[in-house]
């Protein structure tokens, strides 16, 4: 059966397509970028989304939905944004707590980068356990590496679940799944070849493990490229040029390292190839490399899902007697 719920930071909708396969319906999606709006529309046209700032948005109509879902800005937790964390202005955490507040979901999930579990974050972490803790939920952070749900590369995220007491007693967190991800080069190889590369193959055997995360960037940057100068030759020794990405694919007699397409930079992250990305090449890998990969979210989410059900059957045993 599904379970609603509500998106917010909803992105090019990594979070919300695996959250989709886990048996929930989004009953609204909250997104402040255009062309990310965009892209989720194009792929749902029945998603109720909303594009503007969080700030603005009341969750009051959905209260008694099972569960809130997003993934907040990580500037203000990441390295490369200062962590500022609570003195950042793009620090959305007190607004979903707020949302929170007003819809009183069954389950919260919120995902956000690696950094937050700095020592610097730690009294910012316990507050915000101690705030769901006052609104009646049990909640802990977990460290999540995509890799282990399938992504071919490594983005470790800091996943934040809350549940009311009652659930939270049948939640497990996912578990790494028994076969390791697949490769770049076994994950990438058809699109790679389907222009004829003579150097397909070779290139395969060259990019033997998986990628190092992908970054999407900021506004404030130029064109698209592949993240930071260690980043770079992460990939460079996978056989992939980090230093922009490519409008095709490579041809016949190309030479070189070839750069990733948006579709390629897309595997990467875990979206299916039917999931389509509105805007320039700019604009759409940015979408891509802020996002969380959908196999996370779905694990996750599955879950949380599997929390409901189980917390449910004693009132369905009592039902029947």
């Amino acid at each position: 059966m599904a379970l609603s719920s509500i998106e917010i930071c909803a992105g090019a909708g990594g979070q919300a397509l695996g959250l989709e396969q886990a048996g929930f319906d989004h009953v609204s999606l909250v997104e402040l970028e255009a062309a990310a709006c965009q892209t989720l529309r194009i792929n749902r046209i029945g998603w109720n989304v909303t594009e503007g700032d969080l700030r603005h948005y009341s969750a009051e109509k959905w209260k008694g939905v099972e569960l809130l879902a997003g993934g907040v800005p990580c500037p203000p937790f990441s390295k490369a944004g200062k962590q500022l964390g609570q003195e950042d202005e793009r620090d959305l955490f007190p607004e979903a707590i707020r949302l929170v507040s007003e819809c009183k979901p069954q389950a919260v999930m919120l995902e956000n980068v690696r950094g937050l579990l700095d020592s610097v974050f730690d009294e910012y972490r316990a507050k915000i356990v101690n705030d769901l803790n006052k609104l009646g939920y049990v909640a802990e952070w977990r460290l999540l590496h995509a890799s282990d749900f399938g992504v071919p590369q490594l983005r470790p995220r800091v996943v934040f679940v809350a549940l009311k007491k009652k659930v939270w007693e049948h939640f497990i967190w996912p578990s790494a799944h028994p076969v390791p991800a697949p490769t770049v080069g076994d994950a990438l190889f058809d699109l790679m070849a389907s222009n004829g590369w003579r150097g397909a193959k070779p290139w395969r055997e060259r990019a033997c493990a998986i990628g190092p995360t992908l970054v999407g960037g900021s506004k404030k940057h130029g064109g698209p490229d592949l993240g930071p100068t260690r980043a770079k030759k992460a990939w460079a020794a996978l056989g992939v040029d980090g230093m922009g990405i490519a409008n095709e694919v490579p041809d016949k007699d190309f030479v070189g390292m070839p750069r990733l397409t948006v579709r390629m930079a897309a595997r990467i992250q875990g979206f299916p190839d039917s999931w389509q990305f509105s805007g320039k090449k700019t604009s759409a890998y940015r979408q891509i490399g802020n996002a969380f990969p959908p196999p996370v979210a779905c694990a996750v989410g599955l879950q949380i899902h599997a929390a409901f059900d189980a917390a449910a059957k004693p009132k369905l045993k009592r039902a029947a007697a």
